[in-house]
């Protein structure tokens, strides 16, 4: 049996759906989602929203999110980051671009004193991301 660590975001608008569709669109793979309506929550204002999504790619990226119900609340903030590393340096790039698309570049993605091109912004949904292309090794 594999192990694997992911990110979980609890998206606190309401906007799981379309975030993780979103995500769908940058990084291709099969995503599936599941409402509170699904597993017949008796709130109608529920029935929509997202109770579990996950998005996962056939080269091992996955990727989970809801929309917590209200008596799971979710304070948003910046402390958590989702990176994506390695050297296939198109690929990183196109991701990038989708990523930073509609959001807010804090880091432009450029080369950086350790010799590799890293980057960070924060995509339209307030999600953070970091990204670093591995420079070549000599």
């Amino acid at each position: 049996m594999t192990v694997r660590l992911n990110p979980y975001i609890a998206f606190t608008d309401g906007n799981a759906r379309e975030a993780m569709e979103f995500y769908e669109s940058v990084f291709g793979g099969t995503l599936t989602m599941n409402t509170f309506g699904d597993f017949g929550a008796p709130d109608p204002a529920l029935a929509d929203k997202i109770m579990h999504a996950m998005l996962e790619t056939g080269d091992g990226l996955a990727l989970m999110a809801s929309d917590p119900p209200p008596e799971m609340p979710v304070q948003p903030g910046s402390s958590i980051s989702i990176s994506l590393s390695g050297d296939d340096a198109e690929r990183l790039h196109g991701y990038w671009a989708k990523l930073s698309d509609g959001g807010t570049v804090m880091v432009p993605l450029e080369k950086q004193m350790w010799g590799d091109e890293f980057g960070t912004c924060r995509d339209r949904f307030g999600v953070e991301w970091m990204v670093n292309i591995s420079s070549p090794q000599t």
